[in-house]
């Protein structure tokens, strides 16, 4: 098993590569420097969503701000969950779009991590309780 320091170090990078990624991915719906983000909206989601393929973008990336905030703030459960749930619809959309599957297989690696991140965080805080249990009974005990 691994030492908590270990465990925390492993959490932690999960947790700033992961929330760094998602916070720069959305911030830069809103300025396209690191590509043209529309390119990978399927036609099918396309047509389907009441908006502007830029507008729809748009939000996807204050969603994506949002998760890699919650994530970087240390809610790493909830956001670990969140940005694998969105990471898995965003492979779905680019599957959908019969082109970019080397980027939608990235996604769903990014998406485990996420889970990963999620699930581990609940392990970190049933880890703690369960410590915090120990030393309780332990001064139970000396006193």
């Amino acid at each position: 098993m691994p030492s908590d320091r270990q465990f925390d170090r492993a959490l932690d990078a999960l947790r700033f590569t992961l929330g760094a990624t998602a916070f720069a991915a959305g911030a830069d719906k809103f300025t396209n420097l690191l590509t043209d983000w529309e390119q990978y909206l399927s036609p099918l989601v396309s047509r389907s969503v009441p908006m502007s393929p830029k507008n729809f973008m748009r939000l996807a990336g204050v969603v994506e701000m949002a998760v890699g905030a919650l994530i970087l703030r240390g809610n790493t459960r909830l956001g670990g969950y969140i940005a694998s749930a969105w990471l898995l619809a965003i492979s779905a959309n680019l599957v959908a779009s019969g082109k970019y599957f080397d980027i939608a297989a990235r996604d769903v690696n990014m998406a485990v991590a996420a889970f990963a991140l999620g699930h581990l965080s609940e392990g970190r805080s049933s880890r703690s309780s369960h410590r915090t249990e120990q030393e309780a009974e332990q001064l139970h005990r000396a006193a």
